[in-house]
Formats: structure tokens, sequence, C-alpha cells
């Protein structure tokens, strides 16, 4: 009987994949600081950023993939798209390969937790610092690119269009006012 990949298997090889092209072109695994965030004061260096990172994997993945490209040809963008945006870039990089349109996470699966809705890094309530009572309740960590959003096409496709059902028949059954009755510009 095959068995389907657990999300966390899924993450696990996306990292390892990118991880592996990296290393294979002599990238190193943390990027580079940029000359901009020189310290202003000794022993203030910035934390470098990692490129091992599920979030960072996930950048460089979307990228080359859209541009048809190699992985370490991306490394700079999606160095760029982290220090800039951190996860919530993911979003926006997802709707720019979009053409700018908003992706709606019920229709297209995301790229960070693909599809799961749950933040796929599995951070603690302590690091959220969340409430104590959370602790007792039903208490989720939400993906931070699709804000939870369970992706169901068939689902979600049924209910829109029987939303979009219902305003044709409201629009076709509603009268419109005559233009009859309008006064006329000169």
């Amino acid at each position: 009987m095959l068995t389907s990949p657990s999300p966390r298997d899924t993450f696990h090889g996306r990292i390892a994949d990118v991880v592996t092209h990296l290393t294979a072109e002599g990238l190193p695994l943390t990027a580079p600081t940029p000359p901009s965030a020189a310290p202003h004061e000794p022993g203030t260096a910035p934390e470098p950023d990692g490129r091992t990172t599920l979030a960072w994997c996930t950048a460089a993945l979307m990228l080359a993939n859209h541009h048809h490209t190699p992985i370490h040809q991306q490394a700079p963008s999606a160095d760029a798209l982290m220090r800039e945006r951190g996860v919530r870039g993911l979003a926006e990089l997802h709707s720019d390969l979009h053409h700018g349109a908003p992706v709606d996470y019920h229709f297209t699966r995301c790229p960070y937790c693909s599809g799961t809705a749950d933040d796929p890094t599995e951070p603690t309530c302590e690091e959220l610092r969340c409430p104590p009572e959370a602790e007792f309740a039903d208490h989720y960590h939400l993906c931070p690119v699709c804000d939870g959003a369970q992706y169901a096409p068939e689902y979600h496709a049924e209910e829109r269009l029987t939303e979009l059902d219902r305003l044709l028949t409201d629009a076709i059954s509603t009268p419109r006012p005559s233009r009859l009755g309008l006064p006329r510009r000169r």
C-alpha cells in the first residue's frame, strides 16, 4: 500500500533539495550581509540570513520554477525577499507571479504550507507569546502566508457557483430603472 508523504517530510524534502543545489554550486548556506547593513557600532553585527529556512527555500524554488532558471541564480532574489518582507513576502511573491492578482488559497495551494493551513514551522506558544488560556482551547498556529485558508477547490468551487447563481437570479429578477424618466444632459 502506497502512502503519501506527510507535510513534515515534504517540507524537509524541500529544504534538502535546495540545500543540495546550493552546496553543489558552492554557495554559502547563509546569505552574505548586505553592505547597507554594516554595523554603526562595533559588536552589533546583524545576524546572517539563513538559506536553509523553509521560507527562504520556498522563495528560491518559487522564483526558480517561475523563471525556469537554476536555484543558485535566484539566491540573491530570495535573499532580498526574505530581508525585505520576511515570510509574508511569499504571499506577495506568489501574487506577483500570478501577474499581480490576489491569490485565493482556497483554490491555489499555498506555497509555504502546501495547503495544510497550519504554520509549517510549528512555532511554540511560548515563542509566539500566546495567552496562557489558549493552551486549553482548540488552539492552532495558522500559516502566515495563507492565513489558514483551507485548500479545498472542490468544496469552494461549488459554494462559489451557488453564490454566483444567486447573484445572477437576483440581477435578472430585479427591475431596472427606466432611462426614459431620467433628465438628459446637455
